[in-house]
């Protein structure tokens, strides 16, 4: 997931690539905005939410890339919050907060409407090419889809419904005047009492349905071709109300009835759980007792769960409009951490009185709340290093990466570059030169698969499109949806 700019100012010579900036809305030219005496406004880039967007994606790398080794980082099987479980809702918190600076540049309604349904348009063509099922790169040298099977939902196609939501509210609600709110805590509240109410109608939609909706039982065919199911009909008992385990709840059955249990995601991070194999959280052997529903698809980025995920768009928005309105550092950093905090220790709450469990996959409310206090401490905290201290060339690799974030998506973390270099193989399909890499340069090396696979990720992957971005940046080409 990743982002860039809009409407950036380049020399003659230098190159700007229309593309997908289905990650870049993340990063639209993210600028604040800075009013002066005679009413003319003088724009200056947030270096510190293009280095946190170019630290999402390189968590996003490294997790699909190094999460099979390392589990811990991976996805949680179901309960639970790692390290990857805070890259989706981080990409949101970047977009909201995108959606904030961006749109109050454009001064036409009609013409700000245009562009977000265009790059709504855009994310969503890009994400059922990148997440559909048509590539399998890198590690199968084939291409197509069957129409029958392919994934509708995926991580852009989510971030597309938050965007589109969220910016065309913002549109349609920007007539608040700016204003020194320095020393109002609850006056921006005041001013964007919309967007609260768009976010509380958002939850109780979503408690509503999570809890309210009977499942009923529910049967599919296997047709995962490793396995010795194949072919063969189960069925998973239900009949349950407001249940959150993994195959009674409503999030998967909204999207069995919506979108068709074919064209949901074929290998859920629920087969690592402990129920289905005595490896969890590693993947395994599936118990010779696993119930059914361990091979059954689960759609992590469904519908229902789509919708509570524009909680995460709603409050970077709000983070924003702090940015906006708020002139002076303190102001804008005590309100960022206290509200952060607030956040953080009331999904904290939720989960461990088991109110409400953290999960990703259902984007339950407690885990809104976590990744989105995380994300306002994290993006605090490169506001005082950058924005403040002007520690900004520590930073480098990562704010290359956020400024060119959908080049870096594409090519490494939907492993299109990868599967490039492996069409290109010596004698067998595995014999290819990222095997050859990986195994001579980083894993003999250190004697293990583990550690040598973390470090080809971070050197070979992350630092290697770090430089690409930065060699990008200096001849100003931006890959932008």
């Amino acid at each position: 997931m990743a982002d860039t700019k809009e409407g950036m100012t380049q020399e003659q010579h230098h190159v700007t690539i229309e593309a997908p900036q289905a990650l870049q809305d993340k990063g639209e030219e993210v600028k604040e905005v800075e009013e002066k005496p005679q009413n003319k406004t003088k724009t200056k880039r947030v270096a510190s939410l293009d280095i946190f967007r170019g630290l999402t994606v390189a968590l996003m790398v490294l997790v699909d890339d190094a999460g099979g080794e390392w589990p811990v980082i991976g996805h949680a099987p179901w309960n639970g919050c790692n390290l990857a479980d805070f890259v989706m809702p981080f990409f949101l918190f970047i977009v909201g907060v995108a959606i904030a600076l961006a749109l109050k540049r454009i001064p036409k309604r009609l013409m700000a409407i245009r562009k977000v349904i265009w790059r709504t348009i855009k994310l969503l063509f890009w994400g059922l090419l990148l997440q559909g099922g048509y590539s399998h790169a890198p590690d199968k040298l084939t291409y197509g889809v069957d129409m029958k099977r392919i994934r509708w939902c995926g991580i852009l196609q989510r971030i597309a419904l938050a965007y589109l939501v969220v910016a065309l509210f913002e549109i349609s609600t920007r007539n608040a005047q700016v204003k020194d709110l320095s020393h109002q805590w609850f006056s921006i509240f005041k001013m964007y009492i919309w967007h609260w109410v768009l976010g509380a109608s958002v939850l109780i939609i979503y408690l509503a349905v999570l809890y309210g909706t009977r499942v009923p039982d529910w049967h599919f065919i296997v047709h995962n071709e490793d396995s010795t199911l194949l072919g063969k009909m189960l069925t998973v008992t239900c009949n349950v109300r407001g249940k959150l385990d993994p195959p009674c709840n409503a999030v998967g059955y909204v999207d069995r009835k919506v979108l068709g249990i074919n064209h949901m995601y074929q290998h859920p991070a629920w087969k690592r759980s402990k129920a289905c194999t005595y490896s969890s959280p590693h993947e395994g052997p599936f118990r010779d007792d696993a119930p059914a529903w361990c091979v059954a698809p689960f759609e992590p980025e469904g519908i229902l769960s789509s919708i509570s995920a524009i909680l995460s768009t709603i409050i970077g928005v709000h983070f924003g409009h702090v940015l906006i309105h708020m002139k002076d550092h303190s102001s804008r950093l005590w309100h960022w951490t206290v509200m952060g905090s607030a956040l953080l220790i009331f999904g904290i709450t939720l989960h461990f009185t088991h109110a409400i469990p953290l999960n990703k996959q259902l984007y339950t409310l407690s885990y809104v709340c976590v990744t989105a206090g995380a994300a306002a401490l994290v993006f605090s905290a490169f506001y005082v290093l950058v924005d403040i201290w002007k520690l900004r060339y520590l930073f480098l690799p990562l704010e290359w990466i956020g400024m060119n974030a959908m080049l870096v998506y594409v090519m490494a973390a939907a492993d299109i570059f990868a599967g490039f270099i492996n069409g290109w193989y010596y004698d067998n399909p595995h014999n290819t030169l990222v095997h050859w890499i990986q195994k001579h340069i980083f894993i003999d090396v250190w004697h293990s698969t583990k550690v040598g696979i973390l470090l080809y990720v971070i050197f070979a992957e992350i630092l290697f499109w770090a430089i690409v971005a930065g060699i990008f940046h200096r001849l100003g080409i931006y890959w932008k949806l």
